[in-house]
């Protein structure tokens, strides 16, 4: 027993020896090369997205993979930068046609109704929604997934795509998108300058529900025409706090050189015929715009937001071609 007992304690002693000598080599490596490890902090921020937009904050997860793109301006922004959301909005039952590079995502709903049901079921990393939303969409949004309100005013065009673009690691792509635009904004406006354009009327009417309609200055395609551009604004565009209806007869008043018309068939479901009529008008062919052959019908997408990258590039492109031909 005694035996037994001596060869026990040898064995501990020199298991405990062997570990001291161990553990002052690993002291030694130690201090010869230090080991970084990351903090608690670290390793918790790296599992996690902090946004800053639009003066709030707002936490994902990291990495941000399946997003739900649940409002126009996030369809067409993930358009402009290329990314390929797991749910999108529909219309009529389908992708928008000059959104069909979002073609294979699942539908989620219309605009007014996205279906709770058909996002939580894309187990969504993130949703991208719109500020026109209510308190009860938005937060029943949030219980699903950390839902950023994507502001629907055109001057935040900029912050929404660098939001868009940070959850998805397309910051260089975004900022590269910005940059082209404001080039060629200045390039069209020298151009602009150097023509007879800077002296005339242009004037964007959307056709909703078989009545014409002007937006503020600020808002839908006008701050590309008047603020990006300096085209001068007219007076009807000036006092139009919101969406304002446009009669034929104020129309004739405003007599524009050029008018920009967006004419949409699920817009006017109950007046299909409505823009045929209305370029059948008497009153309608007798403005300068139509005498000079000045009327652009939906020279781009009538569904389009006007205040996204995708529209601003795209609308750009339209003026210049239609304007300074």
């Amino acid at each position: 027993m005694s035996k037994y007992w001596k060869y026990g304690m040898a064995a501990l002693l020199t298991f405990s020896l062997a570990a001291c000598n161990t553990s002052e080599e690993s002291n030694t490596k130690t201090e010869e090369k230090p080991v970084e490890t990351a903090t608690k902090s670290e390793v918790e921020e790296a599992k996690e997205i902090k946004l800053n937009y639009l003066g709030a904050e707002y936490t994902f997860s990291n990495p941000v993979e399946n997003i739900v793109a649940a409002s126009f301006e996030a369809m067409e922004d993930s358009v402009a930068l290329g990314i390929k959301p797991v749910g999108v909005l529909e219309v009529g039952g389908k992708i928008p046609e000059y959104l069909n590079e979002l073609e294979g995502a699942t539908l989620v709903g219309n605009k007014r109704a996205p279906s709770a049901e058909a996002i939580l079921a894309l187990d969504p990393d993130a949703i991208i929604g719109t500020s026109k939303w209510g308190e009860d969409v938005m937060t029943q949004m949030n219980k699903l997934a950390t839902t950023l309100p994507y502001s629907h005013i055109s001057a935040n065009w900029k912050d929404n795509l660098l939001a868009l673009a940070e959850l998805t690691n397309k910051t260089a792509e975004a900022e590269k998108l910005i940059a082209d635009y404001e080039q060629k904004v200045a390039d069209t406006k020298e151009e602009i300058a150097n023509s007879d354009i800077s002296e005339k009327s242009v004037l964007m009417i959307r056709v909703r529900g078989g009545l014409m309609y002007v937006y503020p200055e600020n808002v839908y395609f006008n701050p590309i025409l008047y603020q990006d551009l300096g085209l001068k604004v007219p007076d009807v565009v000036a006092k139009a706090e919101a969406q304002a209806e446009i009669s034929l007869e104020t129309l004739s008043e405003v007599d524009p050189d050029s008018i920009f018309l967006q004419f949409e068939e699920t817009e006017n479901a109950d007046a299909p015929k409505a823009l045929e009529e209305l370029q059948n008008n008497a009153i309608f062919n007798s403005l300068k715009a139509s005498k000079n052959g000045e009327v652009y019908v939906n020279t781009i997408a009538p569904l389009a937001e006007g205040g996204t990258a995708w529209s601003k590039t795209r609308f750009l492109d339209v003026v210049e071609e239609n304007l300074l031909k």
